[in-house]
Formats: structure tokens, C-alpha cells, sequence
């Protein structure tokens, strides 16, 4: 049902579209007292074209405007599917991680640049570390 809608929208636009560069606008007129245009109104009578032509446009565009609503009802009142996408695949089980431990040294101190400074200490008292240069002070 959807898709009949959708390729009769479809139609009934292009169809709009094709009326509605057929029509003569309000300045071609003009130009046909200078002798030109005058053979393509011909054939729907000299004043038939404009009306075919508008009423046919006008029939199109209200069919346009009703199948809009009708498609925009359907897609509001469509039913959700509740179960994901997800949920459809296959649970595959939980591969088993190779946990490595890594030893870590508590008998190893640290770095004497990282302790900080006791309390009673100064903090000029402490090392310095080796890869830093002394400041142009000192």
C-alpha cells in the first residue's frame, strides 16, 4: 500500500510539474501581438488551453495535498517494531581473556626525585634529578 502511494506521489509531482511549464504565463500575451506563439494555444481552442491546462493543474494539486496526508497518517500510525536489531543476533559466549599478571617490585624504592620532602626537611635540601640542569641561580 505504501509503495503505491509513494510511485502515485510521484507521478502526481511530475505530473504538476509538467502542467505547470505547459501554461503560458501573463506575459506571453504580449508577445503574441508581435506574431509569435500563436500555433501552440491552437490546440485546445483559443481559450481552452488556459482553463484545460489550470483545471487539469488544479486537479493534480489537490490529489498531491490528499495522498501527502495519507502518507504522512500512515507513517505517524505505523506500528514500532519493540525488539532491536541487536537482539536478533546470536548471543555469542563471552571469549575467555587471557589475564598476564605483571610483578611488581615492593622492595625496589623510588626514584629519589619523586619522594617529597619530610616535614622538617626544607625543600631546597632536596636532590635534584640527574637529567636536569641546575638553574642559572645556582
Amino acid at each position: 500500500m505504501d509503495i503505491i502511494l509513494l510511485v502515485l506521489h510521484v507521478v502526481l509531482s511530475l505530473g504538476i510539474i509538467t502542467l505547470v511549464l505547459l501554461q503560458k504565463g501573463a506575459g506571453a500575451s504580449a508577445g503574441a501581438a508581435f506574431g509569435g506563439g500563436g500555433g501552440a494555444g491552437s490546440v485546445f481552442g483559443a481559450t481552452g488551453s488556459s482553463n484545460f491546462l489550470s483545471k487539469t493543474t488544479a486537479v493534480f494539486a489537490i490529489g498531491f495535498f490528499v495522498n501527502s496526508l495519507v502518507l504522512a497518517y500512515l507513517a505517524a500510525n505505523r506500528e514500532v517494531q519493540s525488539d532491536s536489531v541487536l537482539d536478533a543476533l546470536v548471543e555469542q559466549p563471552a571469549a575467555i581473556e587471557e589475564t598476564i599478571e605483571v610483578p611488581v617490585a615492593d622492595d625496589v624504592p623510588a626514584p629519589e626525585a619523586i619522594v617529597p620532602a619530610e616535614s622538617g626537611e626544607a625543600a631546597s635540601d632536596a636532590v635534584p634529578p640527574a637529567d636536569v640542569p641546575p638553574a642559572a641561580g645556582e
